[in-house]
């Protein structure tokens, strides 16, 4: 088995571009162990809204045989995965591009892929946006291939704790558009996919969805 890539820390103040989320490293471990046990052993990876580029780096180490291909939507946080990769990404991590997962149709530009890693996005971004991202997944993968949906979901439209219920109502106050989806709304969004729903800390879910062959 691969073992877990440790992730330097980032100095205080950073002298590059580098960026760093608690919650990232907070889940780095219990997410790089579902895709190193799930992932497919080798193909393309697309990871959207890749955020810091914490993940690109541990989770490309952690599975060798993908090419993994970060992407995200805004400037600073492309810097930061260009700059994480730089010192510490395998040759397999490719430089990062621009991609709003949100905006139809980039399933025909960067598709087919054999995997697809989504992290803690859906409940940042509006029904309908999360509805072109589940319909773009879906489009995007190969025969054959897997995505993974990470992050906090209702439950017959319920928050399962008062932190998930305070951040829920916390998001929809910022804007009503945005906020947690409902589970069996995303299995629904993710169409023929046959999805395995596996427990994660912290009362998040990662959504196992494979296409078939």
């Amino acid at each position: 088995m691969t073992r877990a890539f440790t992730l330097p820390a980032l100095p205080h103040p950073s002298t590059d571009a580098r960026l760093s989320a608690p919650a990232t490293r907070r889940n780095l471990d219990p997410i790089g162990a579902i895709l190193r046990a799930h992932a497919p052993k080798s193909g393309c990876a697309l990871e959207l809204a890749a955020g810091t580029g914490e993940h690109a780096v541990a989770f490309s180490h952690a599975c060798p045989g993908l090419a993994w291909q970060p992407t995200d939507i805004d400037a600073t946080r492309l810097a930061s995965i260009e700059a994480w990769a730089a010192l510490y990404g395998p040759d397999t991590l490719r430089a990062p591009i621009s991609l709003d997962a949100g905006n139809p149709g980039w399933s025909d530009t960067h598709g087919p892929v054999d995997m697809i890693l989504l992290v803690n996005l859906l409940h940042l971004i509006s029904a309908r946006a999360a509805t072109t991202v589940l319909t773009e997944i879906t489009r995007a993968l190969a025969p054959g291939g897997t995505a993974f949906l990470y992050g906090p979901f209702l439950r017959e439209g319920e928050p399962t704790s008062d932190g998930d219920a305070r951040f829920h109502s916390g998001l929809r106050a910022a804007d009503p558009a945005t906020g947690y989806k409902d589970l069996a709304w995303v299995l629904d969004g993710l169409g023929p996919l046959t999805v395995q729903v596996a427990p994660m800390p912290a009362n998040n879910l990662m959504l196992i969805a494979r296409k078939a062959r």
